[in-house]
This record gives C-alpha cells, structure tokens and sequence, in this order.
C-alpha cells in the first residue's frame, strides 16, 4: 500500500517542479496536491492501525505523513493565494526529520537505498524552505528541476520497481542514486543559474524592480 502511495509522490513532485518551471499553471497543480495529500494522510493511518505492535512497520508509515500534510499545505496555499512561508518553515521542519529517518533507514531498517532517498527528500525540503520561506527567488529555476528529477528517481520509479517485485537489491540501488543525485544536481546548479534572467541596467526603462519581482516570484503563491 506503501508504494502505491509512493507511486503519486512521483506524479505530485513532477507537477509541482513543471509548475515551479511555469509550464503548469499553480492553482492546476494544486487540485492535485490536495488529491495526493490527502492520499498520504490516509494511507499511513491504514498501515499504522493495521501493524499493531511492529514498530518497523509503524516507523515507516509515520514518515508518510511529513509528505501528505506538506502537499495538503501547498495545495490550500497555491488555492488560496496565501503566504509561502508556512509552507517553507514546515519544509525545513520537513528537512531536518528527513536526515533522522535516512539514519533510520541505514541503521534501523537495513534499507540503505531509501536511506538515500531520504537524504534525497531533505536536500529537496531544504531548498523549498530556502525558496518558500525565506524567499530565495533566484533558485526557483533549480528547484523546478531538482523537484521534477525527484519525482521519478525518489518516488515512481521505485515504487513501480516494488510494485513489481523487482525492488531487490537495495545495496546496488543505493550506490546508483548517490552517485545520480551527485552528479545531476550538482552538475545542474551552473546550468540553471545561466538561465537566470539578468536584471537591467539602471536607467534603462526596460524593467521596474516590480516587475522583475514579480517574475522571479515563486510560483507556489
């Protein structure tokens, strides 16, 4: 039930960074978001009610949660038109609980491929503190892609892969998304500041500071 779960934080996390890149429109996306929300509320209560007494299993469900009222949040907020920054200090929240439950992951579960993919999930939440709560517009571009590259290589893909019995060799997985996230991510912070729109020369009467604040706003708002 897990993975089905997981398979629609994919699809979630690929609508949000297509809509951080301005190629779907915020309040689309966030039917959505409130669709997969609420998904990840439920779903954890069922497998926690479920496992009485099986504190591995317990551990792992509570997790879910993080990500279902994080969407619920945004999903209220892009409908709404309210203030980014509650969502942004919940995703440092967010952020911080990622790291406990990556350590869980390698010491505690013997799963040291979503241990990865924990660490995946904090270095993404950290970025949406950083755009959402306070403010850092500039790397919008970035997080468009970084959120849009997670939603396949954290969530569909190995939910499919589990979904399908072929999850098996979480060691070899583990070393393939370190060595993915290493690369990709790092490699794609120069290529998207290139991207970045240069402000105007004083005086120029192209481009009001409104403007271009206006553009480089997030598009989760």
């Amino acid at each position: 039930m897990g993975a089905v779960g997981l398979l629609y934080v994919g699809a979630v996390l690929f609508l949000n960074g297509m809509m951080l890149l301005k190629k779907i429109d915020p309040r689309a996306a966030g039917i959505f978001n409130l669709f997969v929300g609420a998904m990840q509320v439920i779903t954890p209560t069922v497998l926690i009610i479920s496992n009485p007494g099986r504190p591995a299993e317990i551990l792992t469900a509570s997790g879910i949660y993080l990500f279902g009222f994080t969407y619920l949040y945004v999903g209220i907020n892009l409908l709404g038109g309210f203030d980014t920054t509650g969502v942004g200090y919940f995703s440092l929240f967010v952020a911080i609980m990622a790291l406990g439950y990556s350590y869980a992951s390698f010491q505690l579960l013997g799963d040291p491929a979503f241990g990865v993919i924990w660490l995946y999930w904090a270095f993404l939440w950290f970025l949406f503190f950083l755009l959402l709560g306070l403010k850092r517009e500039q790397i919008t571009t970035y997080t468009g892609w970084v959120t849009a590259i997670q939603g396949w290589v954290t969530a569909a893909i190995p939910a499919f892969l589990i979904l399908t019995g072929y999850w098996q060799n979480p060691g070899l997985y583990a070393v393939i998304l370190a060595v993915f996230g290493l690369v990709v991510f790092i490699g794609l912070w120069p290529l998207t500041r290139r991207r970045e729109p240069t402000a105007a020369t004083p005086g120029s009467g192209d481009e009001t500071m409104g403007a271009r604040d206006q553009r480089h706003r997030p598009r989760w708002t």
